[in-house]
């Protein structure tokens, strides 16, 4: 059983790692044509590798 200092650890963790990950979001932070053409691209890749199969 973890102690109640772990577990306020723990907590404390969670939270560092998630401000992280929302930091790291690079496509969020990209203008809207450049996702848009980043999606059209992986969709024709995704379409090649199906056939391919």
């Amino acid at each position: 059983m973890a102690t109640s200092k772990q577990r306020a650890a723990g907590r404390k963790n969670i939270k560092k790692a998630a401000t992280a990950a929302k930091r790291k979001r690079t496509l969020t932070k990209l203008p809207k044509s450049t996702r848009t053409a980043l999606a059209r691209q992986a969709n024709k890749v995704k379409r090649s590798k199906a056939k391919a199969r």
